[in-house]
């Protein structure tokens, strides 16, 4: 592998968002540029990796588009972004155009804003430092072109660092949808995104257990392969709504390689994720 020029590749992002100055300290207030009009903030959050985070992401966002919703991703996952190859955005760049950044547009009609999108190769690591990643969320927010939009998902880094706490004070965030999967010391796992919600006073729409099942090819019986679903005994202890149960599903896993993952989704993937959603929009 050829040896990584760190402090090049820094200035070529720095670049591309405008980078340089002295970067402001302590939590801020973002705001939407002037053109832009933005209903609904939701964060999809988990407190560990691995866990299908902006799987779910998309999907809620796919499925709410389907509804007939205006919605964006803003990809918060700065140093593990996923969501561009989802919906089929490898090799695409934003723009700039007056100044402002201007998201991808999906086949299915979502904004999307990501790191993937301004660097110039997808597989670059993103080696920034604290100020910089806070940097890239602002503009990602308030410096995009985002226009009027009903639902903007935030697909959030795993765990309780510090991009997921620039986003709860800075963010006008209604709520977050948690993720976890079936195994062992997840309510240690969920209480850590839950306390972090709690403490920064934003609500918790509910969980969405990710790879909780599949389908035995040979008999079609339900297996778990990580063992019994924890869903609803999770949700319980935390008093929090309890979603969906999310299969195993190696079309949809292709699919996010693929970047065909708006088409080959099911209906009613997340429903009772959307439906929450939906109605958490009636008291927000």
């Amino acid at each position: 592998m050829a040896d990584i020029d760190e402090e090049a590749l820094r200035r070529e992002v720095d670049a591309a968002l405008g980078h340089g100055g002295q970067q402001q300290q302590g939590p801020q207030t973002f705001q939407p540029e002037p053109g832009s009009h933005i209903k609904h903030v939701i964060g999809v959050i988990s407190g560990k990796g691995g866990v299908g985070k902006s799987l779910v992401t998309g999907a809620i966002a796919t499925s709410l588009r389907r509804d007939g919703r205006k919605v964006a991703i803003m990809d918060a996952d700065i140093t593990g972004p996923s969501i561009p190859k989802m919906f089929g955005m490898s090799g695409k760049h934003a723009l700039a155009r007056d100044e402002k950044l201007v998201p991808i547009e999906s086949d299915g009609g979502i904004k999307v804003m990501s790191t993937n999108l301004v660097l110039e190769n997808e597989t670059d690591p993103v080696l920034w430092r604290g100020p910089m990643l806070m940097g890239a969320l602002r503009q990602f927010f308030e410096e995009t072109r985002w226009g009027d939009i009903d639902y903007l998902l935030v697909d959030m880094p795993p765990g309780t660092g510090d991009v997921a706490l620039t986003v709860f004070q800075s963010l006008p965030i209604e709520g977050v949808v948690i993720v976890s999967s079936p195994q062992d010391l997840v309510q240690m796992v969920v209480g850590k995104a839950l306390n972090m919600a709690a403490m920064m006073e934003v609500p918790v729409i509910g969980l969405v257990e990710n790879l909780s099942w599949l389908p035995c090819p040979n008999c079609g019986e339900r297996v778990e392969p990580f063992g019994p679903s924890k869903l609803q005994e999770t949700a319980a202890h935390f008093g929090i709504a309890a979603l969906d149960q999310l299969p195993i599903d190696p079309r949809i896993a292709r699919s996010c390689d693929e970047g065909n993952f708006e088409q080959v989704l099911p209906e009613g993937f997340v429903a009772k994720a959307v439906e929450q959603i939906e109605a958490h929009e009636q008291v927000a």
